[in-house]
């Protein structure tokens, strides 16, 4: 028997498959159902990269399908303005200053290779050192600085770091593993001070998870001129982590500048992430749905730790952080052999966790896996 493998046969049922899946997440967001594949009870559940279970929007979905016959075709040029058009508006920044792709390494890359070796970069710790760590491979210098007190980045001793060799500040809003969020005004006139010594880089990977991310954004100071870059991405909230795609706002000459070594190329961008981030950009409605199941889930989880009277941070993304009271990995070990991935320790908070707060029923699993690890 011959199987027949041809490339309208290939598309037919490729077509039909995520077709299927299209039909399927349009009924249940028109139902009011969940828009993402529930739990099992007998798989290992994953909380520790911080991913959105709760699916993205159907209008991904059907993006997708459409584009499905021009898989072998790269994406040009044109769809890539297209994205970085749809960006501008929704930001309010002229689109010159906007620059598409998951960039923080690139960014880090271009910087550190800026002015030759020893340009310093300051960053909270812990924190997520995508940008730092590619710095450091063209001779930039990582200078870590604690966080304050209530775990939120320490804006007095960044500012105390600064000097001539400073190339950039690379802060986390909410940060990472903490969740927590710096005061609006504290952190913005932060920024604009410190970035007439050197960029300022603000991730906002988890921004939109806050209710007032809007006026909270940093990118008010990149549309009023400031030396201030913003990264935000489609990973999170948008829920694209399996197509990842984000994108920075930039000064001018700065975004000129990366455009200019090769970033926000099209082709390595992909197409199909490119209709994805569109499809997700207009559909705020499920961003919005998203942010109040997240932030209703987040308030069951922090109830919990009051009740376990575990130490814990006042987060404000798609993860809790807390204090064990045992080091992270004793209890990653027990609630792992309970089914409940929650990831690695981060030093020096070694008897720290960080959670992602998952799908309902995940994290009552997850829950109960860790009242059961603590002897509850």
């Amino acid at each position: 028997m011959s199987i027949d493998l041809s490339r309208r046969t290939l598309l037919k049922s490729s077509g039909a498959v995520l077709g299927a899946s299209v039909i399927a997440s349009r009924s249940a967001f028109a139902s009011g159902g969940p828009l993402y594949q529930q739990a099992s009870p007998e798989r290992t559940i994953r909380l520790s990269f911080n991913e959105n279970p709760y699916g993205p929007s159907p209008q991904v979905a059907a993006a997708v399908q459409r584009e499905l016959t021009r898989l072998n075709r790269y994406a040009d040029n044109a769809a890539g303005k297209h994205l970085a058009e749809e960006i501008a508006a929704y930001e309010r920044v002229p689109v010159e200053q906007v620059v598409l792709g998951e960039i923080l390494g690139f960014l880090g890359l271009y910087l550190g290779s800026q002015g030759g070796p020893g340009g310093e970069f300051l960053y909270s710790t812990p924190g997520y050192l995508a940008l730092i760590d590619a710095a450091a491979r063209v001779g930039g210098v990582g200078v870590p600085v604690p966080l304050n007190a209530q775990y939120c980045n320490d804006l007095p001793a960044l500012k105390a770091k600064l000097t001539e060799r400073t190339r950039a500040i690379y802060l986390v809003n909410p940060h990472n593993p903490t969740g927590t969020v710096n005061d609006d005004k504290d952190f913005k006139r932060f920024l604009l001070e410190s970035s007439q010594h050197a960029v300022a880089i603000v991730d906002e990977a988890y921004l939109e998870y806050t209710p007032d991310f809007a006026s909270r954004s940093a990118v008010s100071l990149v549309r009023d001129g400031a030396n201030v870059m913003v990264f935000r991405t489609f990973d999170k909230i948008h829920a694209l982590a399996g197509m990842p795609i984000g994108y920075v706002l930039a000064p001018r000459a700065l975004a000129d500048a990366l455009r200019k070594q090769g970033a926000g190329d099209a082709e390595s961008l992909g197409r199909m992430n490119i209709v994805a981030a569109s499809a997700a950009l207009r559909d705020t409605a499920q961003v919005e749905r998203t942010r109040k199941t997240v932030a209703h889930e987040r308030e069951t989880w922090l109830s919990v730790l009051r009740d376990l009277k575990l130490e814990h941070t006042q987060t404000s993304a798609n993860f809790v952080f807390f204090n064990a009271g045992q080091p992270q990995p004793k209890l990653a070990a027990a609630m792992l052999a309970q089914g409940v991935d929650i990831g690695r320790a981060h030093p020096p908070y070694t008897n720290w966790a960080r959670i992602t707060i998952g799908l309902p029923e995940e994290n009552r699993r997850a829950q109960a896996a860790l009242k059961s690890s603590l002897g509850g």
